[in-house]
């Protein structure tokens, strides 16, 4: 085929036969028939049958390798983001409370450093200072080869010790929020009402918590919730840099083969996951926010 194509020649109908045939066996999706109808059978094939199509590199339904390879994605980056987050708004709501100091001050220049330095670069500089020149954490894999998969402990430092390079960079690149939520923690501080709830000899760890915390986190709520795509989209990279076989290094070498059904069931996977952060983003906003439940009886709170 590729030859003909080169020599500007078009296949015969036979040839084109199969080929359809083989476009047909491995995606499941029939040439012969309008793309709304092609589209329409593999989207039911999905849903009903979770059926992606068949790895045209690997030779190994789509399904099987994504379900293989996606539990690992969710390890390193789940930790990643959640460690990233949550330090980002200790450090973010201590430097608020201590602004113009020393801490608040270096904290700052951290955190701007931070931003301005691509995840990539970092996971590079720590494979190269903690697994190449200091020897401290593995430069690839995912567990260690010779321990027995299970719950046993040997096993459980290996995994940990493989994880650890790729959920520090996802961790870094969930980092930038603590200058975002300084900022509002700052804006909370100055509003009347917390005076108000100072001049009723109310703790300080209550205003903290219940009036500026919670008030300060609902302009970053939904960017944390969608920082769970950009963590998953960002594991492409990553993955591929540790050499962690997961959902980014499967993807990198779907596209690398030109395996497009194992691409197609990747893409499938992180729009999944995106649509899913903005669900759960919106359903939980009224927690953050209880104002948003009585909608506009309930503007005050």
């Amino acid at each position: 085929m590729k030859q003909l194509i080169e020599q500007g020649q078009s296949p015969s109908a036979a040839q084109m036969q199969t080929i359809n045939s083989m476009v047909k066996t491995y995606t499941g999706i029939d040439p012969s028939v309008p793309w709304y109808v092609s589209y329409y059978e593999y989207l039911k094939n999905i849903v009903l049958y979770q059926d992606f199509g068949r790895s045209i590199f690997k030779n190994k339904p789509v399904f099987d390798i994504l379900f293989r390879a996606m539990p690992w994605s969710v390890f390193i980056s789940i930790y990643g983001l959640a460690l990233g987050t949550t330090v980002s708004l200790l450090f973010g709501a201590v430097m608020a409370y201590n602004e113009g100091s020393k801490f608040d001050a270096v904290m700052t220049i951290v955190s701007i450093g931070n931003s301005t330095v691509p995840y990539y670069v970092v996971a590079i500089l720590t494979l190269i200072v903690f697994s190449f020149n200091l020897g401290w954490f593995p430069s690839g894999g995912r567990m260690n080869p010779s321990t027995t998969p299970g719950l046993n402990l040997p096993f459980i430092v290996g995994v940990v010790k493989h994880a650890a390079l790729p959920v520090f960079s996802a961790f870094i690149a969930s980092f930038g929020g603590a200058l975002a939520f300084r900022g509002n923690c700052i804006r909370e501080m100055g509003e009347g009402y917390i005076r108000v709830a100072r001049l009723r000899g109310i703790s300080q760890g209550r205003i903290a918590i219940r009036y500026v915390g919670r008030n300060a986190l609902l302009p970053v709520y939904t960017n944390i919730m969608m920082g769970i795509a950009s963590v998953f989209g960002s594991s492409i990279i990553l993955e591929t840099i540790f050499n962690y076989p997961a959902m980014g290094m499967v993807t990198f070498n779907a596209l690398m083969n030109r395996d497009y059904p194992l691409i197609m069931g990747s893409f499938i996977f992180f729009t999944i996951i995106t649509l899913l952060g903005i669900l759960v983003a919106d359903l939980t906003y009224g927690i953050i926010d209880p104002r948003v439940k009585g909608g506009k009886e309930r503007e005050t709170y």
